[in-house]
């Protein structure tokens, strides 16, 4: 308890106190007048100490609130900065994993935003990798480049944006090794737009569908989290 709480407690008892009193005195203590004025101004003033009180603890509480909100916030921020870490990590660690192509225009095209992505650019990756699709929309790297191009959209706070790219990247694509990844981050995604059933749905989606991978044992963990 506060000392200002606990100011007011003893101010409200010191009040009951005197107006109990006040009652307790012989009558010839007073004229009656004055003792209906004496003790409608005890009233008065234990009212007026009651609402302080009740207006402290509201201000209390809506302080407990707004911190309870800004630690919420924070875990969030917390969230996506470790989404964008393992993101980066794991792009550096498949980069000599990344599928080749015999045409090296389109191996360098490629690699142009993929160095965007590695050095945290993600905005200007988002429009190379698109460059990069128009330019080669056949290639064996699309998959890859939709993956990356979500990734970046999600790092760089486009939400829905990432969504709409990893979900159509999931449908053209159900079998490519980066699916379940895709739809780690469409959940992450769904997490930021507290759409917890769709980000459910998608994390037991890759526990159903790709049930042997890396993906499926964080979509576990975060499916925990999420009950």
């Amino acid at each position: 308890m506060s000392v200002y709480s606990l100011s007011l407690r003893t101010k409200v008892l010191s009040a009951a106190l005197s107006l109990s009193a006040l009652i307790a005195s012989p009558a010839h203590a007073f004229a009656d007048d004055e003792a209906r004025r004496a003790i409608l101004d005890m009233r008065e003033q234990i009212k007026q100490l009651t609402d302080q009180s009740r207006r402290v603890r509201l201000q209390q509480a809506d302080q407990i609130e707004m911190l309870q909100q800004e630690v919420a916030k924070m875990r969030g921020q917390l969230e996506q900065l470790n989404w964008q870490q393992s993101l980066q990590q794991r792009a550096g660690q498949d980069q000599s994993a990344v599928k080749q192509v015999a045409d090296p225009q389109e191996q360098a095209a490629f690699e142009g935003p993929m160095d965007l992505f590695r050095n945290g650019k993600y905005k200007e990756a988002v429009s190379s990798f698109e460059q990069f699709l128009q330019s080669y929309p056949d290639s064996q790297l699309g998959p890859e480049a939709r993956f990356y191009q979500g990734s970046s959209r999600y790092a760089s706070k486009d939400f829905k944006g990432s969504i709409q790219g990893l979900q159509q990247m999931v449908r053209d694509s159900p079998d490519d090794p980066r699916a379940p990844d895709a739809l780690l981050v469409i959940a992450a995604s769904q997490i930021e737009l507290n759409d917890m059933a769709g980000a459910q749905a998608s994390l037991q989606r890759i526990v159903k569908q790709y049930p042997d991978t890396s993906a499926a044992e964080t979509a576990k963990s975060r499916l925990q989290l999420l009950q």
